[in-house]
């Protein structure tokens, strides 16, 4: 297929185009370079596919990038938490007006195809499971809570602790910052565009992405590539809250597999993927395994916290295993090490 990759001079993004070129598509790139995601002086050519650097907000460029292309991989977004209100146009423009060109050119140049990354971040605080009653939505945890040290979520019904449950792609959304909130409504926009067009839509919901060409020392970095930037300079890690909250740290390699096979073999509908290991681990977990590879210092816990963040969230990817035939293939303890050795 001939595809549109935004996004594409990203950390998702140049793994998805280096799996896409090695399984014969033939790949275009838009892509701002944004100075905040990329640094000054980014690279103005990526090898193995034509780059054009735009605005996903330029309808003329959109219009330009989508010349004879079959399918579209949309990645391009501003990513990170968003938990001041003062982040909210920046991610209402950069990702849900962004999205609105790029679905209204494919409208216009009839591509039917869309794989769009979104995240696990929709389902807010996910679920839990309260001894008494069963299956629940855990509430907004509170600044007062949190400044109590009071971390866990309670049942919204009887108060009591809840037990962290796996979530699939039918738990309900509930965004809690800005970033989760336009990646909700690039999901909601993409549907709306495939109802009228009869398009396709595969919404790929990465959890916690980790590997090769993470962003360090920007306002992206994920926690992986924090803790690793950390202990390169000699420092111990900084672990927020008590070190407890789980999530699905997945590697960048099996990320840009599920994405490739998304792209190819999602033919019919609107459909969401979890996309994530299926092993839960502890964020303390991760920092105390980096500072092992890394000979570095142990992890610090700290107690502090970050409104906006949630407490636990980890993913069912049964939907993605059984139809789309996409198999984890990055052991957590080699990941670790790999990025030990970068």
């Amino acid at each position: 297929m001939r595809v549109l990759l935004t996004g594409g001079a990203g950390f998702i993004g140049r793994h998805v185009l280096r799996a896409l070129i090695a399984r014969g598509h033939a790949v275009r790139v838009l892509d701002s370079l944004r100075p905040d995601v990329h640094g000054e002086g980014a690279a103005k050519s990526i090898e193995g596919a034509e780059l054009m650097v735009a605005d996903m907000r330029d309808a003329a460029a959109i219009d330009a990038a989508l010349r004879g292309v079959d399918a579209v991989v949309h990645l391009a977004a501003k990513v990170g938490l968003g938990v001041a209100v003062g982040d909210m146009p920046d991610y209402a423009s950069s990702n849900d007006a962004g999205t609105a060109e790029l679905l209204a050119g494919m409208a216009r140049a009839d591509v039917g195809r869309l794989t769009l990354a979104s995240s696990m971040v929709v389902y807010g605080e996910g679920l839990g499971r309260c001894p008494e009653h069963g299956e629940v939505r855990p509430a907004a945890r509170v600044e007062a809570q949190l400044k109590a040290g009071q971390f866990e979520p309670p049942c919204p019904v009887c108060g009591k602790p809840l037990q962290s449950a796996l979530v699939d792609e039918r738990a309900p959304l509930d965004p809690r910052n800005a970033y989760a909130t336009s990646k909700v409504a690039q999901e909601f926009y993409a549907a709306n565009w495939a109802r009228v067009t009869g398009g396709t839509v595969a919404a790929l919901r990465y959890h916690n992405v980790y590997g090769p060409g993470m962003p360090r020392d920007t306002p992206y970095a994920g926690v992986a590539a924090i803790f690793t930037s950390a202990l390169r300079n000699g420092q111990a890690p900084q672990v927020f809250e008590d070190g407890r909250q789980r999530r699905d740290f997945v590697h960048v390699r099996d990320v840009a597999a599920a994405t490739v096979l998304a792209c190819e073999r999602h033919a019919a509908g609107v459909r969401a993927f979890n996309v994530g290991s299926g092993t839960p681990r502890s964020v303390g977990e991760m920092a105390a395994a980096l500072s092992r590879a890394l000979h570095g210092p142990p992890p610090v816990v700290t107690g502090h916290y970050r409104l906006g963040d949630v407490r636990h969230i980890t993913a069912d990817s049964s939907r993605l295993r059984g139809e789309l035939g996409w198999r984890p293939q990055v052991d957590f303890a080699d990941g670790m090490a790999e990025l030990a050795r970068l």
